[in-house]
């Protein structure tokens, strides 16, 4: 099955591509441009997300709501700058009935609407018209709401899960009673989605402030992580947005403080979406499948017990459901979610053993358990782990005894081992420049966008900027390179802009970028 997966080396687009066909995660849809199927194992991996990004939210006081899909066109004109930046965006909907004429189907001319609808972009503006009749005092507040839904951004160039007409995704808002309980609902959204990156997709990231150029439409600041994938290119993987009183000014949102004072709430916004999916390919996988963090795997161990006939496989088949069986039964944490270990014995003896074996590595199950006569005879497995292919990360001679402790740690131990690896590598290919002919050489400029680069040619690069919008328009244009955040924990020393020589306040991080 690996066989079909193009090298990364080779193509990185393609093996991507290629890494969800044969992992079996998701497809293009069929007549509808730009949009996917995800399929049962592409949405297990969604669901697991939900379930560990739902904990936090509601651990940090959040409640989940639903709000309308259509979106009155009137309401995106009340905030000028949410309308601007999705309008090349949106889809309308400017009729609500069809009709048949002479056996075809078309859209009934009478039944046009009043106001044209927007399928939701995203959703503070109809949010916030909820808001304005649900907050009268500051007893309303804080209202921590958050909501499960699709959104549709109607993209041309559509890549699956990165970038879809539709997709997947929460998105969080919140109305405060002051400026500083909004900036630090701000600063706590975008530590909890570090915290679910890092500890349970194993993909480390840098968290900060976007520039200017970047941040969300109507927001006052927006604040990121942003991870990097294995061909170099950053992969912003969920914002917290600042909206300051924006919205509640649109909206006429207000409330009556301590004081009997009439003031405007604050409010933010939050979302990640299933391009975390694509986030989770992109950092861990290989050329011979699937490598999913054990914290999120729908399948965490695979047993396939071996024989020639059914008088050899009846004691294998035994001692796989035995340590299945022991391996469900582990004491729960939160490190599977207080959910079992997840088990599958696999039965197909019509296949070979190694078709058996390539079809979990492809799918990347964590751990895969060989139980065949001769273990049998020496009451033990052989364990292989997923994010070390071959015979390095085979263990022989596994005593079948303390078969599922050695297990449930060894899926630990992967946990671990994948984030350490992908920080390294990140590590590796971070640079600092101080020349702009040293950042050009970081950043080639493809003669044709359709091009490949080799995938070690891109890094995340640390350079001196003097902190206008001009400059950054420049260097995106010229370069095809954006600051992706302004780093927390980046280095701040003050020095020259590499591009226009005036003073700079620190270094930013330039990248390509999904």
């Amino acid at each position: 099955m690996a066989d079909a997966i193009t090298a990364r080396a080779k193509n990185y687009s393609e093996w991507y591509l290629d890494i969800i066909k044969a992992a079996g995660l998701a497809q293009n849809a069929e007549g509808v441009k730009g949009c996917m199927v995800i399929k049962p194992t592409g949405y297990a991996l969604w669901e697991k997300m939900q379930r560990g990004l739902d904990g936090m939210f509601k651990a940090t006081g959040h409640v989940n709501a639903y709000f309308p899909l259509f979106i009155p066109k009137g309401y995106f004109q009340k905030e000028e700058q949410m309308a601007e930046g999705f309008a090349k965006e949106c889809a309308v909907v400017t009729h609500y009935r069809l009709r048949s004429v002479d056996g075809k189907i078309e859209v009934d001319p009478t039944a046009k609407l009043e106001e044209e609808l927007i399928v939701r972009p995203t959703s503070e503006t109809i949010i916030w018209r909820t808001y304005k009749d649900w907050i009268q005092s500051y007893r309303d507040l804080p209202l921590l709401i958050n909501q499960w839904a699709n959104v549709v951004r109607w993209e041309m160039r559509t890549r699956l899960f990165l970038r879809t007409a539709e997709f997947l995704w929460q998105e969080g808002h919140t109305a405060h009673a002051t400026q500083k309980e909004a900036e630090a609902e701000t600063l706590q959204m975008v530590r909890v989605y570090q915290k679910f990156a890092e500890d349970y997709m194993a993909m480390p990231v840098l968290v900060g402030p976007k520039t200017e150029g970047q941040r969300f439409p109507g927001a006052v600041e927006t604040l990121c992580i942003e991870a990097m994938m294995q061909d170099g290119k950053a992969l912003q993987a969920g914002t917290s947005h600042f909206l300051g009183q924006n919205f509640a000014k649109a909206f006429d949102v207000t409330f009556k403080n301590e004081q009997n004072k009439e003031e405007f709430a604050w409010a933010t916004s939050w979302g990640v979406s299933t391009r975390l999916i694509g986030g989770l390919i992109m950092t861990h996988s290989d050329d011979n499948g699937l490598v999913v963090p054990p914290r999120l795997a729908p399948l965490h161990v695979a047993i396939c017990p071996l024989g020639r006939n059914d008088a050899e496989r009846g004691p294998s088949i035994a001692a796989a459901e035995k340590l299945a069986a022991e391996l469900r039964a582990l004491p729960r944490d939160d490190f599977f979610g207080y959910e079992p270990i997840s088990v599958k014995i696999d039965t197909m003896f019509d296949k070979q053993p190694g078709f058996r074996y390539a079809e979990y590595e492809v799918r990347g199950v964590p751990v895969r358990v060989e139980i065949g006569p001769k273990d049998i005879e020496k009451a033990a497995c052989a364990v292989a782990r997923r994010d070390t292919p071959g015979k390095e990360g085979k263990q022989f001679g596994v005593p079948l005894a303390t078969a599922a402790e050695h297990i449930a740690k060894l899926l630990r131990d992967i946990q671990q081992a994948l984030f350490d690896r992908a920080k390294k590598y990140r590590d590796l290919r971070t640079v600092t420049v101080n020349t702009i002919d040293e950042f050009r050489d970081l950043f080639p400029v493809r003669t044709d966008d359709n091009e490949e680069l080799p995938v070690e040619a891109l890094k995340f690069v640390y350079a001196h900027w003097d902190g206008t919008r001009e400059t950054e328009d420049r260097v995106q244009k010229e370069f095809k390179a954006t600051i992706r955040c302004l780093p927390f924990d980046g280095p701040t020393e003050p020095g020259t802009c590499i591009f226009s020589g005036k003073p700079s306040a620190r270094r930013v991080v330039f990248a390509r970028a999904y």
